[in-house]
């Protein structure tokens, strides 16, 4: 019997999350960051795992790839580094090319599961040298390797799913990425509060999507991540966003604006998520 490949050690830090939709002249210059992947940020200070990956058709999960958006989910081993970072040419590259962008700084709060063979752990206070906790919107980060023969099934939840996220009251911002055509999907959505992301894990479809998946065993590997935001800037889908560390949410925003509603495959988010959320 082959051996099971060990786990790696469990990942702990904060976490930076980059969305782009990069301007039409910069689309192979962002081709060429999906083709590098992390091996250009070996030598940056602190940076202990980063992912660049792909979207669907308009930063969805869709069959149908998209040939401007794209993400980065990286985590640090220290605040301050995570910060600098964004100021880095590395990130300011990005910014110069993209249509929209947006970025966040984000702790860990939950996490349950693997990805790559590796668990994710809460930040631990030494990780933020000192800053307080803010009081500002939640993100969820949930990721899958799609079992290859089960791909088809896991994507007939697909249009349903993606029409039900883009109505949830409280989500702020979603978007769909992948590392793989197919079978490797990950989402990440930004909401209001605890209780519209627990409203949406068990609504509707996500409660025959999740059944679907787990009874069929969709995936070979999960994770499930919830985090509280620290810091966000930028532009998404024409909406403004900013929290600064420290601070409280930004006081130019509207709070009686409608949620940003993204296209984005949200079956992988209901199968991880309605697990997860029964122990909120």
């Amino acid at each position: 019997m082959e051996a099971a490949t060990p786990l790696h050690d469990p990942l702990s830090g904060v976490v930076v999350v980059l969305l782009v939709d990069f301007l039409r002249q910069h689309q192979g210059w962002g081709w060429l960051r999906l083709v590098a992947g992390a091996t250009p940020y070996k030598e940056v200070p602190g940076l202990t795992s980063l992912k660049v990956m792909g979207s669907g058709h308009g930063g969805g999960f869709s069959l149908r790839p998209s040939a401007t958006h794209q993400g980065l989910i990286c985590t640090f081993s220290h605040l301050d580094l995570a910060l600098n970072f964004l100021d880095s040419p590395w990130v300011q590259a990005y910014r110069q090319r993209a249509r929209e962008f947006w970025s966040g700084v984000l702790t860990v709060q939950s996490a349950r599961g693997h990805w790559d063979k590796q668990s994710w752990q809460p930040t631990a206070e030494p990780a933020l040298q000192g800053q307080a906790q803010t009081q500002g919107p939640l993100a969820v980060l949930t990721r899958a390797s799609i079992v290859p023969t089960k791909a088809m099934a896991f994507w007939r939840y697909a249009p349903a799913a993606q029409a039900e996220l883009s109505e949830s009251p409280g989500c702020m911002l979603a978007m769909g990425l992948g590392e793989a055509p197919l079978v490797r999907q990950c989402t990440f959505s930004l909401w209001q509060d605890t209780a519209a992301m627990v409203q949406y894990a068990h609504q509707g479809v996500h409660q025959l999507a999740s059944a679907a998946a787990y009874k069929h065993q969709y995936f070979s590997e999960s994770l499930f991540v919830r985090m509280q935001v620290l810091q966000m800037s930028g532009v998404w889908k024409g909406r403004t966003f900013g929290l600064s560390a420290g601070a409280g949410t930004d006081p130019d925003a509207d709070p009686d604006a409608d949620p940003v509603q993204a296209d984005v495959h949200a079956e992988l988010a209901q199968a991880v998520m309605h697990r997860e959320l029964s122990h909120v």
